[in-house]
């Protein structure tokens, strides 16, 4: 009692103690944690324009686009394109805003009548688009799909994005024109010629390993041209591949488990009795293949010619007798064994005329089909009665009643195609009929009226059977690689990655480069998680880890770290180094050059005084040289006869001698040229103006440390 009075009378202290304590853990954490001071809020993806952009909404919009592209694009893909979206849109807006142009509710009902003006579920019973009909569905989707509506109200956003976006760009071309003097520049860009005379002394005349080039000459040129090498971080990583796949023995394995298939087995290897009948003496083969010998190719019952067989083995399965296999043989990543089932002789193609009568559930109906299966099914069936007693009605009932759009036009026909190349039920009736059929077929579409209209080629064809087993890894072979890949990462942890590698002989492959949102490893295709670890605050230079990939392991070792600026001097080196060499050779080349005519030159320099007709402005470019716009603006800065002093060009240092100077033709008027100024700068509008103005934007792009990549 006494120690709980002693608290009491000293609260006030312990209060202020405990807050003390409480006050200097936070600063502890803020300043080990520096973001938390000077960042942005995790929470934002980006800033455009001094817009945010939020991680719920951003992700939000991540979610309906992976819905829209479906499972075949990759969460990075759908994330650039939506990111792609997102930054237009505000670069975009930060125009209309500044201009006050905007899409009103009046001129937005307009744009939605023209983009839905073809909906059938818009329109009235005239044809014509119902404003009534559609506010009837944005108040039923409202109220019945919320998912549904916002989905409607992105769409209503990005039809006013578009229009928007249009007259953006309409208004700045309708600012653009070409003028009569612009035009006329135009024409004597083009027009106006010089004949020359020319001298090209070559720096490849100078070799490569006479002038030396040093880091500090690069070094000096990077900070020269700052824009031109300015990087993003990136990351340079190596690593080894482990690949489960199958090995000899596994092989092996495989087909002797085929030819068990093939041979028959009373007992099995315990000497339990475990019966398996030969393939060649099996009756039911559609039963062995697809449950008995559980194959991972099923049974296809369709007739198939020597052309669809695997090229290597076409000619002896083509060849077997009813009842006898081949194999077993590798097609592709799987051992197999056929057998020839049956033989017929079958049209290589067949020319029919069909209509399609679909039902409710069957494969591509429209919304509008109304029909049951019962009911469409009763339907094709009187249209069949009708038909076999006037086969003149045809194409008026194809018109009245198929829904096979590819084919109404043609009267339901499709002419000479190849076997096999409708679905099943469609094909086996059009090849195993004969001339003047006509039925009713069932297929996966609806019920089709079929009408054999010819049948050409008849050759043998055959039904074959094949017990297939992929090519796969056995669980041994498995365990051992990733014995392999382990030991490998645990070794190369201690030791040189290099030398351990090599001592294993294991490949090493380098990847440099790797920028913070790649989402590709050249080698192994789609690696995200190696990207992220790469960039993690705590990864340092040498790492390793492994990783899993579809099909084996990777062990990766992070290589080098650069960090956003400017590039360094090797990087830059393959790119820097020609052009300073050029330089240098330019001046070695003016340093012993003292001629001062053409003619000289060419003898000091053991070359020839070329000639170079027709050049103009336009088109910069130098017969036997190639394109040089600096010599081609020199040319025509002279008088006839005059010669130029040394010119340093793309290929090599220039003397050039005008000869004859070419006058473009006067025209009495200017406007086509100037016309085509006009349409000039209209498609630079169009292609350009997006780019320079995201180029001048103020962007901060935060998705890698939002962690939405």
């Amino acid at each position: 009692m006494a120690v709980l009075n002693k608290i009491r009378q000293r609260s006030l202290f312990l209060i202020l103690i405990i807050a003390l304590a409480l006050f200097s853990f936070v600063l502890a954490d803020l300043f080990k944690n520096s973001d938390a001071l000077t960042s942005k809020s995790q929470n934002i993806v980006a800033t455009i324009n001094g817009k945010d952009i939020t991680r719920e909404d951003f992700l939000q919009k991540v979610e309906a686009a992976q819905r829209q592209m479906g499972p075949g694009a990759t969460n990075t893909q759908v994330m650039n394109r939506v990111w792609d979206q997102e930054v237009r849109l505000a670069v975009m807006e930060t125009q209309y805003e500044a201009l006050g142009i905007s899409v009103e509710k009046d001129q937005m009902r307009d744009l939605l009548k023209t983009s839905l003006a073809t909906s059938p579920e818009f329109l009235n019973e005239a044809g014509l688009f119902d404003e009534n009909k559609l506010n009837e569905y944005i108040a039923n989707l409202k109220e019945t799909s919320p998912q549904g509506f916002e989905a409607w109200v992105n769409y209503e956003k990005q039809v006013a994005a578009n229009a928007l976006s249009q007259n953006y760009f309409n208004m700045v071309k309708a600012g653009l024109t070409g003028t009569l003097a612009e035009g006329e520049l135009e024409h004597k860009l083009e027009g106006n010629k010089v004949d020359t005379k020319y001298v090209q002394v070559a720096y490849t005349s100078i070799p490569d390993s006479i002038v030396e080039v040093s880091k500090s000459d690069i070094s000096s040129y990077i900070s020269a041209n700052k824009k031109q090498y300015e990087v993003d971080a990136s990351r340079d990583i190596r690593f080894v591949e482990f690949k489960e796949v199958a090995s000899i023995e596994d092989e092996n394995a495989i087909k002797t488990e085929l030819n068990t298939y093939i041979n028959g087995r009373l007992v099995d290897e315990t000497g339990r009795k475990d019966t398996i009948i030969a393939f060649t003496k099996v009756k039911n083969n559609e039963d062995y293949i697809n449950s008995i010998a559980a194959s991972d190719v099923k049974f296809d019952k369709r007739f198939v010619f020597k052309s669809s067989l695997p090229t290597e083995v076409a000619d002896a399965i083509y060849n077997l007798n009813e009842g006898e296999v081949y194999g077993p043989y590798k097609d592709n990543d799987a051992f197999k064994i056929s057998k020839v089932i049956a033989v017929k002789q079958i049209p290589d193609s067949a020319k029919v005329r069909h209509i399609l009568i679909p039902y409710i559930g069957a494969q591509s109906a429209a919304p509008e089909v109304t029909q049951t299966e019962t009911e469409a099914k009763v339907t094709a069936d009187s249209l069949l009665t009708i038909l076999k007693s006037n086969r003149s009605k045809f194409p008026e009932f194809v018109k009245a009643f198929s829904s096979d759009q590819g084919s109404v036009a043609k009267e339901g026909r499709y002419d000479w195609h190849p076997y096999n190349t409708m679905v099943t039920e469609f094909n086996d009736f059009e090849f195993e009929g004969k001339i003047g059929d006509l039925d009713v077929v069932k297929t996966i579409f609806g019920f089709h009226i079929i009408e054999i209209e010819g049948q050409k080629n008849k050759t043998k064809a055959i039904q074959i059977g094949t017990i297939a087993r992929k090519i796969e890894p056995s669980e041994a072979t498995s365990d051992k690689v990733f014995r392999d890949a382990s030991n490998f990462e645990i070794n190369a942890g201690k030791s040189d990655f290099d030398a351990i590698a090599k001592e294993n002989n294991y490949v090493v492959r380098p990847v440099n480069g790797i920028k913070v949102l790649d989402e590709t490893i050249p080698g192994i295709g789609n690696q995200r998680p190696i990207v992220r670890w790469a960039f993690e605050d705590d990864a340092e230079v040498g790492d390793i880890k492994r990783f899993n990939t579809p099909g084996g392991y990777v062990i990766a070792q992070l290589v080098a770290q650069h960090e956003e600026g400017l590039m360094s001097v090797e990087d830059a080196t393959a790119k820097v180094l020609p052009i300073i060499r050029k330089e240098k050779k330019a001046k070695l080349i003016r340093e012993r050059v003292s001629a001062k005519t053409i003619e000289d030159l060419a003898v000091a320099e053991k070359t020839t005084v070329r000639t170079a007709n027709g050049i103009n402005m336009k088109n910069p470019t130098i017969s036997g040289a190639g394109r040089e716009p600096l010599v081609v603006g020199a040319a025509f800065g002279l008088k006839t006869g005059e010669t130029s002093k040394l010119i340093d060009g793309d290929k090599g240092v220039y003397m050039i001698q005008v000869v004859k100077e070419i006058p473009a033709v006067a025209l009495d008027n200017y406007q086509a040229a100037a016309n085509r100024v006009e349409q000039q700068k209209s498609s630079t509008v169009t292609s350009k103006l997006y780019n320079a103005l995201k180029e001048a934007a103020d962007i901060e792009d935060n998705r890698a440390k939002t962690q939405v990549q």
